[in-house]
């Protein structure tokens, strides 16, 4: 793919790239991004939409992945703040490559419960890594307040801690850990959108809602269903997100309600299985 080739959609506030994400990242003005969220294909043989994301060597793998990686650490601006995944077995890669190039102060598990693991020989994997990184350990914006949850040893429990003074029930609220449960997208859910790595609302809502602030750009360089530029959108968030392929390009449109059709094709949410015979019975009744 050429620069050429690379279409733009939306407006200042939410904008959506068609193209490479290495060639479109170039195009992006240096020092100009406060929040970059990747989630890039794993190379585990992944079917998106009928490319299979199995690169012929695991090293070509890795080589792309330093492109586009140093190529974000390029974007953010001196304060900016970056989330990578990968799979668990690429992750050391990131892991080393990055801690030369940029500040890694969170290494954080998201861990969701999956009856689809079925193992029989080793142990399934029930995670995905993500590095927290940011460009200056001293200056960058962490939102604490925005992202606490409940403390059940005060909320719950109630218990004391006798060494102040006087002694208190202790705090019924705290900063999350590094170990993040957030259930996946299932078939069923109302977000899901025909993508085989969706990850959840509530993981990128925690993620920007901490590390960026109303009016902040956030990126994102492998959109898929455009999740993060979804919640971006509604946090008064800017973004900018890119995706190589069509079909999710769509679903980007549509979910950030940049247009409503394309290609003279009306954007709508593709039906689930379970929907169709409903959609059948209103038509029924709506002849009665």
């Amino acid at each position: 793919m050429k620069i050429a080739d690379i279409k733009y959609f939306g407006n200042e506030e939410h904008k959506i790239i068609m193209g490479d994400a290495v060639i479109s990242l170039e195009e992006i003005e240096d020092y100009s991004i406060d929040l970059i969220f990747a989630d890039p294909p794993y190379n585990i043989g992944k079917n998106f939409n009928g490319y299979k994301d199995k690169w012929s060597k695991d090293a070509d793998y890795i080589e792309w992945c330093y492109k586009w990686l140093l190529l974000c650490i390029k974007k953010l601006k001196p304060n900016g703040t970056f989330y990578v995944m990968t799979s668990t077995q690429f992750m050391p890669f990131f892991d080393i490559y990055l801690r030369e190039n940029i500040h890694i102060l969170s290494r954080i598990v998201w861990y969701y419960d999956s009856s689809g693991v079925q193992a029989k020989k080793y142990f399934g994997s029930l995670y995905e890594p993500i590095l927290f990184c940011v460009k200056d350990k001293d200056s960058y914006t962490f939102n604490a307040k925005d992202i606490l949850i409940e403390a059940k040893t005060g909320a719950k429990r109630k218990l004391i801690d006798y060494r102040k003074n006087p002694p208190q029930v202790y705090n019924s609220e705290k900063l999350p850990g590094n170990v993040w449960e957030f259930p996946r997208v299932r078939y069923r859910m109302e977000e899901y959108e025909n993508h085989p790595t969706q990850k959840p609302v509530t993981l990128l809502e925690r993620i920007i809602k901490v590390s960026s602030n109303k009016g902040d750009l956030v990126l994102d360089l492998f959109s898929g269903t455009f999740t993060t530029s979804f919640v971006a959108k509604q946090l008064g968030r800017r973004s900018i997100g890119i995706e190589l392929q069509e079909d999710y390009v769509k679903i980007g449109l549509r979910r950030l309600e940049i247009q409503n059709e394309y290609n003279g094709e009306t954007l709508v949410k593709e039906l689930r299985s379970f929907e169709e015979p409903l959609i059948e019975q209103e038509s029924k009744l709506a002849l009665f």
